[in-house]
């Protein structure tokens, strides 16, 4: 079982990256338009490309050039 650190509900006041699903009908717009950038922001805290956190809702997310993509649930037992 792999440790996803848990970054809570996102703050309004923080920094924090777009959180998109792949089944957005914008995703591949999005991605296409989006600079390629190193990190995603969560609460002011950045991540590298590639790192995984799950967030406040039991959501695992994945940070992919600059943005959050959900990958599902953080439950390894009910993904």
């Amino acid at each position: 079982m792999i440790w996803l650190a848990d970054v809570g509900a996102p703050s309004p006041d923080a920094r924090n990256s777009p959180i998109l699903e792949d089944s957005d009908e914008e995703f591949d717009l999005l991605m296409q338009a989006q600079e390629e950038q190193a990190y995603c922001y969560f609460n002011n805290v950045a991540y590298d490309n590639g790192s995984f956190v799950c967030s406040g809702s039991g959501e695992q997310l994945r940070c992919e050039r600059g943005m959050w993509i959900r990958e599902g649930g953080c439950d390894s037992t009910n993904p």
